[in-house]
Order: structure tokens, then sequence, then C-alpha cells
């Protein structure tokens, strides 16, 4: 991570009410998190953006709301505008080949067919740091359902207290070093 820039958090999700609360938001819930309570968001460059002064560093806290399979289309300008370097980036996302309410952090690699880092890799490149949250498949649970409809589905109570309580342990000085 390059210390005298910028670093941009990514949080990724669908923007809207009706997708609160469902697996493919789990970064949405996680950035939210990291900015905590008092965060004042403003919308721009296709995104909820909410910026601090950390240790004298700034951070960047976004959600882009261009829906996750266009995620690319926020994360690019939103770099470009505050001067973000690719290893200053940090996206927060769901991930269905990791169990409910793990955690998996690299950098780079492959999208494991995740429109939204399909989305990103495009607009800026793969070698970013990645943080995934384990939403499991529907198959674990065996059920016949889309990955799809899976993706949307609201979290139910028991496995959004593993998904919270992975969340709440995200700590923001964590994510600032290299």
């Amino acid at each position: 991570m390059q210390e005298n820039k910028p670093v941009l958090i990514v949080g990724l999700g669908n923007p809207g009410v009706e997708y609160a609360r469902t697996r493919h938001n789990v970064g949405f819930m996680a950035v939210t998190h990291l900015a905590g309570g008092d965060a004042a968001w403003k919308n721009q460059k296709n995104a909820l953006v909410s910026t601090q002064n950390v240790g004298g560093r700034r951070v960047i806290f976004a959600m882009p709301q261009t829906f996750m399979n266009l995620s690319g289309d926020a994360v690019g300008p939103l770099m470009k505008f505050y001067d973000v370097p690719l290893e200053n980036l940090v996206v927060i996302h769901d991930d269905m080949d990791l169990p409910v309410g793990a955690t998996r952090t690299k950098i780079g690699g492959g999208s494991a067919g995740h429109n939204g880092i399909k989305s990103i890799d495009a607009a800026v490149g793969r070698d970013y740091r990645r943080i995934r949250i384990g939403i499991a498949h529907p198959r674990d649970f065996s059920l016949q359902m889309s990955p799809a409809d899976w993706l949307l589905g609201k979290i139910p109570d028991d496995q959004m207290q593993k998904i919270s309580a992975v969340i709440s342990e995200l700590k923001l000085d964590d994510l600032l070093v290299a």
C-alpha cells in the first residue's frame, strides 16, 4: 500500500431497500460498519461515498449504486477522482464458495464468477485487496434454487448472526496496512 496516497474501501451490493439484508449486500453491510455510525454519505461518481481522515491518511468508503454487475463503473471513476493507486483499493464482497461467516483475504486473482469483481477487474485491473465474506451456496443446504435467487434472498437470522459477527471483527486499522 502506498502510504502517501488515499485508500478506497468499497463494499459491493445492490442499491435500494428491496436488497437490504440480502446475501449480495454483505459488502455494503461491512463498509457501513467500517465507516462508523456517524459517517456522512453523499452521492458521487455513481456511489454513496464517505471520506474520513484516519491517522493522517484519507480513507474513502464507497458503496456503488450501479448494481452489482456494473460495480466497475463506480470504482474506476472514484479511483481516478481521488487518485487512488490500485494497491490502495480494498473491495469487500460476498463469496458463495466460503461457508457462512467465513472470511478470506487475498490480493488479485480471478473473479470466481462474481460479476461485481469481474466488472471491477475490467475497469481497473486485478491486483487489489479483496475481503471475501462467506455466504455459502444453496447446495450446501440441499436447496434447489438458482445462485441468483440465493444471492438476492434475504439472510435468515441464524446466518445473519454469523455474518454480523465476522463483520464486527473487521478493523479499519487492519485494512490500512500492506
